[in-house]
């Protein structure tokens, strides 16, 4: 009796997944050659296993100038996204002791993205996904009931391999292929379990992240890279990226991704400024990744490949047997859409649904479960950990066509779980009620009290740029990487104007630009200014102050820096052709009584611009942040004659590179009853500067709340921001 419940067990579970083991074997014997492809690809060095990572980065940065980042992949090639001497952006794969560059990163053939798709998810999308560990788990349970079969049949475990009676070709062979294949099957299909539960959100995720007292970091003593003694015993084996710093300053880090952990390292000194141990958990997950796919090791590709070939015969011998026995139909399941990604769109003609794609193509290229939905669609999603909301606006400020019902949804629909939300607006900053709808949908979102990941973003003119720069910063808030291709979203700039060079003023790395449109252009300070360097399609954007009817422009001088060098060698009088963009959402706000600036750095010139404007003597309070006294020179004339002229009532200054280092953050924490009574009057605070700051200045708002017992989310209609 107890034989019989293992066969019928064992081909109960083999009719039962017979689609998906058919097509995972297909499949999988096609995916097969893909790392066996890649590891005959002429990229790897010789002496791969003896280079340390400190020489790696020494000759890096002695043969380019800038270095984005160079990660090392399974294959042990060395890829890296560097800027030559020419100003040219190199990327690759590249000698690791020479730094010669071997040859740009293949696309992976459509015919394999097209099998990965269908091997992952049946182009099922996430049901596919629990389908497919489903099925991974109902192909582990057939490997031991065939392995407690053929126990059974030889007689126990000491009589595993000895030799088998011949029936019958089928049985023979079914035998024989399934004690040799016994450990690989099962290797894949427990990987094949663990990496769809994973999907799934079921293991613990690490929350960890670096902790970096900046006020603490010192810049000497300076020591080359070979020197650094962090580094000294890191082979290149153990690196699986390095980001390098992006600038000269001192705040500016090297983070270091090794196998079993990730540093951050002070690029002057060596200093290890954090460290995060990799969780066995995510340890599990790569040794789970590699094993089930073969990546970086040809001979276990082969196994799989013969394992996958196994099967097939498997399937043929076991339904060849059992035919006139028995025969039954697949019953599947499919549960409700349990996406960890929900993509929810809003547009009136179909071009957000363009950019919804796009990132759901890189997120499923990452591994994610991603579901896009109209807003109209709203429902419950029970696992969904990001939901993202790209809509457009229609007429003065109204839903699109498929949104016209989600904020009513939104009140009938309660969803069971924690997430968090982002949304983006797109449309056209020539509009009064540019994405208004967007800020609609923001502002209900925040009333479900779930986790405002990002601040609303705005995308103008569908720019790929903007839409880029979100995701790079979407990314870093959910701890992933992600990017985006520019090549669907290329197009022409329109209502480029001629602007000619009126001067340029020099304070250590930034400079001032004056520019003069040589037509009548309608501009405010707080707009930007769109430039295209390397005269194609793809802009830069910069912050304008609005002063004389002339143009002004604050930038800092990035080495190598495609947009900030170009506008730094544009000789007096030079003429550059370039657009406004209006930014009317971050305009001096009429009829206030109150308006508190903070910038730092370069976003201090909009308010210089603002401050220029303010012939109504609004009360007004400027925090600025700079480096230096030294820097502050580049505004302080202005600014000076603004406090005695009136327009400006206040000045607050924080200096984060003088002895004592203070940060806007700081002065706003010192003066938080005045920015309480400044929201209790509905005063509006204005940002403007680096990202950074920004959430600094977020976080002490947040503080000051909380230690007033209120909620920021009740003054978020009173901050506006410009932030990058």
């Amino acid at each position: 009796m107890t034989i019989s419940i293992w066969r019928y067990g064992h081909l109960a579970l083999a009719v039962s997944s017979f689609v998906f083991i058919l097509l995972a074997s297909v499949t999988g014997i096609i995916l097969a050659f893909e790392p066996i492809s890649e590891q005959i690809q002429p990229y790897k060095s010789n002496d791969f296993e003896s280079v340390y990572i400190a020489e790696t980065i020494t000759i890096f940065k002695n043969t380019y100038p800038e270095i984005i980042s160079l990660e090392v992949d399974e294959n042990d090639f060395v890829f890296a996204s560097v800027f030559t001497n020419e100003g040219e952006s190199l990327e690759g794969y590249f000698n690791p002791t020479t730094a010669q560059f071997l040859g740009e990163k293949s696309e992976p053939s459509e015919l394999f993205q097209f099998v990965t798709s269908l091997h992952r998810s049946l182009f099922l999308k996430s049901i596919g996904r629990f389908f497919v560990g489903l099925c991974s788990f109902l192909l582990f349970l057939i490997t031991i009931s065939g392995a407690v079969l053929i126990l059974k049949r030889q007689g126990g475990l000491n009589k595993l391999f000895s030799k088998i009676v011949k029936e019958n070709f089928n049985q023979y062979w079914h035998v024989v292929l399934g004690r040799l294949s016994l450990i690989p099957i099962m290797i894949i299909t427990l990987t094949g379990v663990y990496l769809s539960l994973e999907k799934f959100n079921v293991f613990p995720i690490d929350k960890k992240s670096h902790q970096i007292d900046f006020e603490q970091i010192n810049a000497t003593p300076q020591l080359n890279i070979n020197d650094f003694p962090v580094l000294k015993d890191v082979k290149l084996s153990d690196v699986v990226q390095v980001e390098f710093p992006f600038s000269d300053d001192v705040e500016d880090y090297y983070t270091i991704k090794l196998q079993t952990k990730e540093l951050v390292i002070n690029q002057f000194t060596g200093e290890v400024l954090s460290a995060i141990e990799d969780p066995f958990i995510n340890v599990l997950s790569k040794l789970s990744l590699k094993l089930h796919t073969g990546q970086g090791s040809i001979i276990w590709s082969f196994i799989l490949l013969i394992a996958m070939v196994n099967i097939l015969f498997f399937i043929y011998s076991g339904f060849a047997m059992t035919l006139k026995r028995r025969a039954s139909r697949i019953k599947n399941k499919f549960t409700k859409n349990n996406s960890e990604y929900v993509i929810l769109v809003g547009s009136e003609n179909g071009g957000t649904l363009l950019f919804a794609n796009a990132l759901k193509k890189e997120l499923i290229t990452n591994g994610k479960r991603v579901f896009v939905a109209e807003l109209n669609k709203y429902t419950v999603y029970k696992n969904m950990k990001h939901l993202i909301v790209l809509t457009s606006t229609y007429g003065e400020g109204e839903a699109p066509a498929n949104a016209t019902n989600f904020l009513k949804f939104l009140k009938t629909t309660k969803q069971n779980q924690s997430y968090d939300y982002s949304v983006v607006g797109f449309g056209s900053l020539s509009y009064a009620d540019f994405c208004k709808f967007a800020f609609d949908v923001d502002k209900a979102l925040q009333v479900q009290n779930i986790k405002q990941l990002l601040p609303p973003f705005t995308v103008n003119d569908k720019s790929f740029n903007s839409f880029e720069q979100w995701v790079a910063i979407w990314s870093k808030a959910v701890g992933k990487q992600f990017s985006i291709s520019s090549e669907a979203f290329e197009a022409k700039p329109k209502n480029t104007v001629l602007f000619k060079v009126v001067s340029k003023t020099n304070k250590d790395d930034t400079f001032r630009l004056v520019l003069k449109p040589k037509k009548n252009l309608r501009f405010a300070s707080g707009d930007l200014l769109a430039i295209y360097p390397k005269d194609d399609y793809n802009e830069r954007l910069y912050s304008i102050a609005k002063i004389d009817d002339n143009l002004h422009l604050s930038v800092k001088c990035h080495q190598n820096g495609l947009g900030s060098n170009f506008l730094n060698n544009l000789p007096i009088n030079n003429k550059i052709s370039a657009r406004v963009i209006q930014n009317k959402n971050f305009h001096f706000p009429q009829k206030i009584d109150r308006v508190v600036m903070i910038g730092n750095g370069t976003g201090i010139i909009p308010f210089i611009g603002m401050l220029a404007g303010n012939s109504k003597k609004v009360d007004t309070h400027l925090y600025c942040g700079v480096r230096t006294k030294a820097a502050f020179n580049l505004y302080q004339p202005e600014i000076s004659t603004y406090l005695k002229e009136g327009n400006l009532t206040k000045l607050n200054i924080a200096f984060s590179q003088e002895e004592y280092k203070v940060y806007v953050q700081d002065l706003v924490m010192r003066d938080s009853d005045f920015i309480i009574e400044t929201f209790l009057s509905q005063g509006v605070l204005m940002v403007c500067g680096s990202l950074v700051m920004y959430k600094g200045i977020l976080d002490a708002l947040e503080q000051i709340c909380l230690a007033n017992k209120l909620k920021i989310n009740d003054f978020r209609h009173l901050i506006k921001s410009d932030c990058y």
